[in-house]
C-alpha cells in the first residue's frame, strides 16, 4: 500500500475504497473527493500507470489484480500508459477547490494530466 494514512477505516475497507476510486479515475479521467483521499488515490495510480507503461505478462497481472473493472485495465495498457511513455511520474494533478458544505473537509479534484 501507498502512505500511512488510515482514513478512518478498516484496512480491508480501506483498500477496497482505493482500488474503486483508482479505477473509478482511470475510467474517467477525474474524480471529486477530500484533500487527504486524493492523495493515497495519487500514489496508487500513479503506480498503477508505472507498472500499465511495461505491458509484459507479470505487469498485466499485477493491475487486473487491483484495478476493478477488466475494461479499465485494459484501457489503461491501451490508451492510457502509452500517453505517458515519455513521461517519468507526475500523471495526476490535485487542484483543492474549497471546503465542502456540511463538514467543511477540504475538498480537491484529482485529474490525469
Amino acid at each position: 500500500m501507498s502512505g500511512t494514512r488510515k482514513l478512518g477505516r478498516a484496512t480491508d475497507c480501506r483498500r477496497a475504497m482505493l482500488r474503486a476510486m483508482v479505477t473509478y479515475l482511470l475510467e474517467n479521467g477525474k474524480i471529486e473527493t477530500t484533500v487527504t483521499r486524493a492523495k493515497e488515490v495519487r500514489a496508487m495510480a500513479e503506480k498503477m500507470i508505472t507498472i500499465g507503461k511495461n505491458s509484459d505478462l507479470h505487469s498485466k497481472r499485477q493491475v487486473f489484480a487491483f484495478v476493478t473493472k477488466e475494461a479499465v485495465a485494459k484501457k489503461l495498457f491501451d490508451e492510457i500508459a502509452p500517453k505517458y511513455a515519455e513521461r517519468n511520474g507526475g500523471y495526476t494533478r490535485i487542484i483543492k477547490i474549497g471546503p465542502r458544505r456540511g463538514d467543511a473537509a477540504e475538498m480537491a479534484i484529482i485529474e490525469l494530466v
